[in-house]
């Protein structure tokens, strides 16, 4: 496999956070404009929740194949291909009212699936590629740089998402992303390095799924992570403040923002809040950090429990879920940046496109699986099931985690 360094690398590290960050920035604001719009159509939270199965649905074939792509053709490519998806994506949003069907946005949302995680895939995998080799420290601050910069940005797009509604309408606010992102894509073109990350034997298609015990287990407990996120956060939660709480749209972006926004931030200062995780000797590293996160993944269930007793005796339902959602999404952000880490130090460096593309395929799948749930279980029991749901995932997260660090 190809390996940049020194200057080289890090205006190739530069190019793709800038197109990751660019991407991301329109993808939150499409999420938030088509639940928001579609909610004021009179759609309700399990019809929003189907426009968003194929995104997710999409999204597992791709981490598991787009893995593959990668490396035979290069990360550069797969993630220009990516961008220009979204393109697409976008675009297919233009058509008139009367074709802006439930049917027609689920299939523009299975295209943005495509694109946003062949986009993510892409960029994670580079990291591994480009950092300076058997040098921990520098990747863990390089993972936790690029995805909390990124969460930084989808909370920016959720904000910029319900602003843009508000101010344009639904497809002035589309026409805009398409430019803006466009001039992205044709820079990306021109600047991102060829063959970045190409293997040099190019795996058989055989080989897509992991047979690396440890690997396999990251990507269940990371499964059951990000399902016990979305079981509550994606659906239910906008739409609870929007119709119990009686939040406006720029009200709920912009909540939904800020909370983003801050759960990047604290994915980027990760490394200074558990620096022993790459302080260890070497041979120590992953044991430390399975540990860590395990206790991390058991703080962590406790929130929605929380949260769900308090809104169960109405202590000020939304002191509760501001408070809560902050808890939440701080230890959350913890959580999830060990575990970028974790599965970039697992992956081979000549099989990281592919060791990585699987991981986020388990992402995928959970954020399917909460997607779907969020939608049917607020339908029919309400929010404080929802964090119920979310309490066990969380521990199905941790059990999985203590045997990975019993056995590392």
């Amino acid at each position: 496999m190809q390996h940049a360094s020194g200057d080289s690398s890090l205006r190739q590290y530069a190019i793709i956070t800038g197109n990751y960050w660019a991407f991301t920035l329109t993808d939150g604001a499409l999420r938030m404009l088509v639940v928001l719009h579609f909610h004021s159509l009179g759609y309700n939270a399990l019809q929003i929740a189907l426009m968003f199965i194929f995104y997710e649905l999409f999204g597992v074939v791709t981490n598991l194949l787009g893995g593959y792509l990668g490396a035979r053709i290069g990360l550069n490519r797969t993630m220009n291909i990516g961008l220009g998806l979204q393109l697409l994506a976008l675009s297919m949003l233009l058509v008139g009212p009367n074709f802006l069907t439930v049917v027609w946005v689920m299939a523009a949302q299975a295209i943005s699936g495509i694109a946003k995680d062949l986009n993510k895939m892409s960029a994670k995998s580079a990291v591994k590629v480009l950092r300076p080799a058997q040098n921990s420290t520098k990747l863990y601050r390089w993972v936790a740089l690029l995805t909390g910069s990124k969460n930084a940005l989808k909370g920016g797009g959720f904000f910029l998402g319900g602003v843009l509604l508000s101010l344009y309408g639904f497809y002035t606010s589309i026409v805009i992303m398409l430019i803006g992102l466009g001039a992205v894509w044709l820079l990306s073109l021109k600047y991102l390095k060829a063959d970045l990350g190409r293997s040099k034997q190019p795996p058989k298609i055989t080989q897509i799924l992991s047979k690396n015990t440890a690997i396999n287990r990251l990507s269940s407990a990371r499964l059951c992570l990000f399902a016990a996120r979305d079981v509550w956060f994606v659906v239910a939660l906008p739409v609870y403040l929007a119709q119990q709480l009686g939040w406006a749209f720029w009200q709920v972006s912009g909540f939904l923002a800020a909370w983003i926004v801050g759960y990047g931030l604290v994915q980027m200062i990760t490394p200074v809040l558990t620096k022993k995780v790459h302080h260890t000797h070497p041979s120590g590293t992953l044991r430390y950090a399975h540990q860590t996160a395990f206790r991390w993944q058991v703080a962590l269930l406790l929130v929605p429990l929380a949260i769900a007793f308090g809104l169960h005796f109405y202590w000020h339902n939304a002191a509760v879920l501001v408070l809560g959602l902050a808890i939440f999404g701080f230890v959350f952000a913890v959580n999830s940046s060990l575990h970028s880490y974790l599965i970039l130090a697992l992956a081979k460096t000549d099989e990281v496109a592919l060791d990585v593309g699987f991981y986020y395929m388990a992402n995928a799948a959970g954020r399917l699986l909460g997607t779907l749930l969020s939608g049917w279980v607020f339908l029919q029991f309400g929010l404080i099931a929802c964090l119920v749901l979310s309490t066990i995932l969380v521990s199905g997260a941790a059990y999985i985690t203590r045997t990975m660090a019993r056995s590392a």
